[in-house]
């Protein structure tokens, strides 16, 4: 239903004041004062903190207080830090992240490895390294840095698949906060590497070079499971979260690959009361493809969704108002928004569903349009239910006429 794509933004609002408190709190740090410091201030000023509020935070200070992105990539390893222990937990309802195949399941796989290599592997063999610094341990260094490199895949499905979807909804403060730091990640890798392929005898430079590494790697990987990942799945459609995890093949993976094929659950229609003869409706007679047709061609937009809340039908004319994709056919509508607008889907539902309302009417501005929403609770001639018509028209151009058109132009 679309015009739960503004409820993204709900709440916002009401928490400006702690937003203005969390902004002061990151000027401080960007001004010199201590983590410590700033830390106690954090606690006692605003306790808890959303990953929807980190988002806006970070877009904040970059949009409203012109703090370089640069300057926010800075700040971002001490914010983390100063945040961390007191980030919300914030899933979507069915759990489906945690299905194999599911994108976000892929991804954390992926950290577990990469955890296991930097922590582990990386970390023992520098302490090797350090205690004798011959050619078998430089060896296995440069062996786990070509290795740890292979995070670049991870990193690039993160970058041009999930962060084009947060950006399509206004999420762009974490997105190029995040990208600035996986560059660096990838540059230190290389440096560190450099050092090894070139050692001169520089001891402390190379520990230093792969400990910045450890460092950095380690805490994206914080990064991603904490902010980056829950702030998604609060955000993305389930139709979304389908077409990244096809695109995830042409990228590649690291370390590891998906566990499985992730398969959203469909209600497959039956194909046996599709026909391509003609329809005989109660006023008249069309082919299927004459009912096609006058459909697209009307200047709104239809959805059907059938007594079981799963979606049948939609328009597809030229200038659709909101994109759909025929992934939605055989979806519950449900899995059609993000998890914290179903519930609201759900009300609606709920109510034509037991006969307390029979329509409902939205107006939001999207973009450079004014859109008008409207749903039908759908009846038969007994009064029964059997589905919800959703109707989206852009009504700026009715809005600016004015006077009358009684010839033809």
């Amino acid at each position: 239903m679309s015009e739960f794509i503004n409820n993204r933004q709900q709440g916002i609002e009401n928490k400006s004041e702690r937003q203005e408190m969390l902004k002061k709190i990151i000027k401080d740090l960007h001004d010199g004062k201590s983590v410590e410091e700033v830390k106690a201030q954090f606690e006692d000023a605003v306790g808890n903190i959303s990953v929807a509020e980190i988002s806006q935070l970070e877009q904040a200070l970059m949009e409203e207080e012109g703090i370089p992105v640069s300057e926010v990539q800075r700040l971002c390893s001490v914010h983390t830090e100063v945040f961390k222990g007191s980030i919300e937990e914030i899933h979507s309802s069915d759990k489906q992240e945690e299905q194999p195949g599911h994108p976000i399941h892929t991804f954390k796989l992926e950290n577990k490895e990469i955890d296991r290599l930097v922590n582990f592997k990386l970390q023992l063999h520098l302490e090797r390294f350090e205690k004798e610094d011959n050619e078998d341990n430089i060896n296995k260094l440069i062996e786990d840095l070509n290795l740890l490199y292979d995070v670049d895949k991870h990193y690039t499905r993160k970058e041009n698949l999930l962060f084009p979807y947060l950006e399509k909804y206004g999420i762009y403060g974490p997105t190029q906060v995040m990208w600035g730091v996986d560059d660096g990640i990838r540059a230190a890798i290389k440096g560190a590497k450099e050092k090894l392929v070139n050692y001169n005898g520089d001891k402390k430079a190379v520990s230093a070079a792969v400990y910045f590494v450890i460092k950095e790697t380690t805490e994206m990987i914080y990064k991603e499971e904490n902010i980056l990942f829950p702030m998604a799945l609060q955000t993305l459609t389930e139709d979304e979260w389908v077409k990244i995890a096809h695109d995830g093949e042409d990228i590649g993976y690291c370390l590891t690959a998906p566990a499985a094929t992730w398969k959203p659950e469909r209600k497959e229609i039956n194909d046996a009361v599709i026909s391509d003869g003609f329809i005989k409706m109660e006023t008249g007679l069309l082919t299927i493809k004459q009912l096609e047709l006058m459909l697209n061609h009307l200047p709104v937009d239809i959805t059907f969704i059938d007594q079981d809340d799963v979606v049948r039908y939609f328009s597809h004319g030229k200038e659709r108002i909101f994109h759909r994709t025929k992934a939605v056919i055989g979806r519950t509508v449900q899995n059609c928004h993000p998890p914290k607008s179903a519930h609201v889907v759900e009300d609606l539902l709920r109510d034509f569903k037991s006969g307390e309302k029979d329509d409902e009417d939205f107006y939001i501005k999207f973009r450079d349009k004014y859109v008008y929403i409207r749903y039908f609770a759908v009846r038969d001639e007994n009064g029964e239910y059997i589905g919800t018509l959703e109707f989206t028209q852009n009504i700026d151009p009715i809005q600016a006429i004015e006077g009358e058109k009684r010839i033809l132009a």
